[in-house]
């Protein structure tokens, strides 16, 4: 039997990638009959399938998905653009249901829904056009590399295969001699709802062995023709992202297909260790192992 509700709550499940949030995220929400509002920075791009294990077409009729491929690759979606949406999505949701939950691995969309973003102050637009040009010329590696030096924090935690995300971080540390990520620690907003945070973890070697097992599996269902289709657009923002990034590389003759996998398989280790860097700084996440959905569903009914 579910649960009385007694307030209107928000459950939050988040962790790295390939831990198993949607799986948990669906019982979770058939549990308490609600829907799911996706915090994943990829999977709300249509164009995007394979690449961004978005849940199947099977997941998807069992529980209702909100910013699942609601946008397109040419739209320029931000934390704050998704703070907006998934505000408003959860008041709609609100309305019908008492629980709502809200699953991803966007770690700065979930603070952005929980706490609100920090306003960071305007740059100084020569050193805007600047990192810009130095970038078109000296590529991906020296902006890692310029951020590694500059925002040491960032680059631990920060999405650094992604360019636009790293030339904004370099920017405000230029103009303003601070990380972006202080920009992001003020007064936390107050949202009328209750949230609950349950985070996902398993050993390192699990983990490890799901991401192996999941790129291989992207790729026999045909990653590689899904990027194919997208790369008249491989300079959009929304793709330069593990995947995707590795894949465009190999199309243009550099690594061998072997090789590109290989990379996309490092590349998401190493993403899904900084995601876990991001999570675990937030003492609020109460942490299970993925097959604790008893465990799990008690908790969260102890609160709700």
């Amino acid at each position: 039997m579910t649960s009385a509700v007694t307030h209107k709550t928000v459950i939050v499940i988040a962790g790295p990638t390939a831990v198993g949030k949607t799986s948990v995220a669906i019982r979770l929400a058939e549990h308490f009959k609600t829907a799911i509002i996706s915090a994943d920075s990829r999977q709300c791009f249509k164009e995007l399938n394979i690449g961004v294990a978005r849940p199947s077409e099977e997941e998807l009729q069992k529980v209702k998905h909100h910013f699942i491929a609601s946008h397109s690759i040419q739209d320029e979606i931000t934390a704050v653009d998704f703070e907006k949406y998934a505000l408003q999505k959860a008041e709609e949701l609100f309305k019908v249901h008492d629980v709502v939950v809200l699953v991803g691995g966007s770690g700065l969309y979930i603070k952005a829904f929980c706490e609100g973003l920090d306003i960071i102050p305007a740059v100084d637009p020569v050193i805007r056009e600047r990192i810009i040009k130095e970038y078109e010329a000296k590529g991906i590696e020296w902006l890692q590399q310029q951020i590694q030096e500059k925002d040491a924090d960032f680059f631990a935690v920060g999405e650094i295969q992604n360019p636009q995300r790293m030339m904004r971080a370099l920017e405000v540390v230029e103009s303003t001699g601070q990380s972006i990520l202080l920009f992001r620690k003020g007064e936390k907003a107050k949202r009328d709802f209750n949230i609950i945070k349950i985070g996902l973890e398993l050993p390192k070697e699990e983990l490890h062995r799901n991401i192996h097992s999941r790129v291989d599996s992207m790729m026999e269902a045909g990653q590689l023709n899904e990027v194919k289709q997208l790369v008249p657009y491989k300079n959009l923002n929304a793709l330069q992202t593990v995947g995707y990034a590795e894949l465009f590389e190999h199309l243009e003759g550099k690594p061998t297909l072997y090789d590109a996998v290989e990379r996309i398989k490092i590349n998401t280790r190493q993403y899904a260790k900084r995601q876990m860097t991001w999570f675990k700084k937030d003492a609020s996440i109460k942490w299970f192992n993925p097959n604790q959905l008893g465990e799990i569903v008690f908790e969260v009914s102890q609160t709700v």
